[in-house]
């Protein structure tokens, strides 16, 4: 079963929405353009994998520049500035990230061409997981008993140039703190044949709210229905901002065990954070 994370009792939920007329307005004047512009860049994706799968296989040098760009597109039409702060790795590897919500998904594709692992159950969400599968994402059950298989398929898409992108917390929260990093999905960088030269990269997303908005505007977390956290987010009258923190690489050839590279990578991305957000 997935863990969900869930709001101490006294902290609650924000105040579910109340768009108004304008609020809603907003909301069909953004919706509209963001279906129109990811699912028909999902059918301009999949006539062009069928040029790129024959020529390049599981390479993917169009395609991911085409998912960039929606990307960008996307959250210019969300309202949500992005501002980016380092560089992305040169070396061959995974990035790792704190995860509040939904969004995320268009905030790290914008800021870096990369493939998401997720959990298995994301392939059969309408739409979203439609999305997910045409764009790459690595479907994964988070269990140590598929260990091999995954370090299998981790292999062949990091032997490609891929970088892969997963969220070690295992779930999503307000974006006002930073959960324990689970280890198992770093057993992969300690196979014998990998190790020596694959890194992690470490990556803190920190959300700001829109002026006036409650700071966990952003956060998708616990109970809060997928509906109400995108009519809340689109129906806002004033942009919000995000920014994305690129930390060092972590060679996996530094650490002695898979423990060791979640801690490290998450005392990065704790880092990484405004000090009221290093939580747990």
């Amino acid at each position: 079963m997935t863990q969900v994370w869930a709001p101490d009792p006294a902290e609650g939920y924000p105040d579910p929405a109340r768009p108004g007329i304008m609020g809603w307005l907003r909301l069909v004047l953004r919706v509209i353009p963001l279906v129109i512009l990811n699912f028909g860049g999902l059918i301009v994706l999949f006539l062009l994998r069928l040029v790129e799968r024959p020529v390049y296989g599981v390479h993917r040098p169009l395609t991911s520049r085409l998912v960039q760009g929606v990307c960008i597109l996307s959250l210019h039409l969300v309202g949500l500035r992005l501002r980016v702060h380092g560089r992305p790795m040169r070396e061959g590897g995974a990035v790792v990230a704190n995860h509040s919500s939904w969004l995320d998904i268009f905030v790290l594709n914008a800021a870096k061409r990369i493939y998401f692992v997720s959990k298995d159950e994301v392939a059969g969400w309408p739409g979203i997981g439609w999305l997910a599968r045409a764009t790459g994402t690595v479907f994964i059950r988070r269990d140590r008993r598929e260990a091999k298989a995954q370090t299998a398929v981790f292999r062949e898409r990091m032997g490609a140039g891929h970088k892969l992108l997963f969220f070690p917390e295992g779930t999503s929260t307000d974006g006002m703190r930073v959960l324990r990093f689970k280890s198992t999905l770093f057993d992969a960088f300690f196979a014998e044949d990998l190790k020596a030269h694959l890194h992690v990269q470490p990556v803190s997303v920190i959300y700001h709210a829109p002026p006036g908005a409650e700071p966990r505007f952003y956060g998708w977390f616990g109970g809060m229905g997928f509906g109400e956290h995108v009519i809340r987010v689109l129906s806002h009258g004033r942009r919000g901002q995000v920014e994305v923190h690129w930390h060092p690489p972590i060679a996996a050839a530094e650490l002695a065990n898979r423990k060791a590279m979640a801690a490290a990578a998450e005392a990065a991305v704790r880092g990484g954070m405004p000090a009221a957000r290093r939580i747990t």
